[in-house]
């Protein structure tokens, strides 16, 4: 879901450069019409573009906000209608609830196609307009093809604003149509400030070091336990696992009812996981992170949209995880 923000400038932290570029930009009001915010999750990109559009909408509409950077006082005129959700200027995409229960699997077709009725008129309280899309990666494809025929014709003063976690895999014509504003993983430091309320001090530091710079991933592995789950990964890892116990442990764990709310939040980690071992391994270990990490990230995408077993899913990251390793395993369960 959403890396929901206050008001203020005060929970984006260590994306100093990235605000920078971007109120450069605006300061000129000759701004690319559309972003990419790319990153990896919980880096602060959602809240961001809720920042960021919450600025633009005040700047135009006036008064000018008193505070700093994308700060908008709470008091603001613009800050009250987005609050309750009434701006009439901005329109937020992300998957809706649906009626049995949970989150849909995509931003439809007929959510993107809704924002016509938007574009069609003009804008009621400045010349400017906003659209966040939290994010990009959940299109649907008919609905990323629908939203590409809005960008290579916007209407004059429109800012689209759309939050990557995986860029590349976007369509390729989509990307091009935007200017792209990359964010960093938090340092620790950084993540020290965002965690400050939310993650008792006893677990600051293992939570930080789970998360590898996304304060989303420390609040969850926190409040889910996750830490030991991310040790024995990297110990699958580091270690192998020849006779299949570590990732029969890693797929019993992350089974059943009770345990779907860790396995969701503990499935994406995994390629980060390996991301972060690949930056740091040598010749030929780097090889093998680079190569496991392609069939990680493609596990973890169709696990939730082809309702995968979780106990399968995690079996076979486990010997995903093991082949970094380069030790044969076995290939009973």
């Amino acid at each position: 879901m959403s890396e929901d923000a206050p008001s203020g400038q005060d929970a984006l932290f260590g994306q100093d450069r990235a605000i920078g570029q971007f109120l450069d930009a605006w300061g000129t009001r000759r701004l690319h019409h559309a972003w990419l915010l790319a990153g990896p999750r919980g880096s602060g990109k959602a809240s961001f573009a809720r920042a960021a559009a919450r600025r633009v909408l005040a700047d135009a509409a006036g008064p000018p906000p008193s505070a700093s950077k994308l700060a908008v006082e709470d008091a603001h005129p613009t800050a009250h209608l987005l609050r309750a959700g009434s701006h009439p200027d901005f329109r937020l995409l992300e998957r809706v609830e649906r009626p049995a229960g949970g989150l849909a699997r995509n931003i439809s077709i007929d959510q993107v196609r809704s924002l016509g009725d938007m574009l069609g008129i003009t804008p009621s309280l400045s010349p400017w307009r906003v659209i966040v899309i939290d994010s990009a990666d959940d299109l649907e494809r008919e609905g990323a093809n629908a939203l590409l025929k809005m960008l290579e014709e916007p209407p004059a003063n429109t800012l689209f604003l759309l939050v990557a976690h995986a860029p590349g895999r976007l369509l390729a014509t989509l990307r091009s149509r935007c200017r792209r504003l990359d964010f960093a993983e938090l340092s620790d430091d950084a993540m020290t400030s965002a965690l400050a309320g939310k993650v008792q001090a006893a677990d600051m530091t293992r939570a930080i070091g789970v998360a590898r710079g996304s304060v989303g991933r420390a609040i969850q592995a926190a409040t889910l336990d996750l830490a030991p789950l991310d040790v024995l990964a990297r110990t699958i890892m580091a270690e192998g696992d020849p006779d299949n116990s570590r990732r029969s442990k890693l797929a019993s764990t992350l089974s059943g009812k009770a345990a779907a709310e860790r396995y969701a939040a503990f499935l994406p980690m995994v390629p980060a996981l390996i991301a972060s071992e690949a930056r740091i391994a040598v010749e030929p270990r780097r090889s093998r992170a680079l190569d496991a990490y392609a069939r990680a990230r493609e596990t973890v995408a169709l696990a939730p949209r082809l309702t995968l077993d979780p106990a399968a899913t995690m079996f076979e990251l486990g010997g995903i995880l093991a082949s970094i390793a380069g030790a044969p395993a076995s290939l009973k369960r």
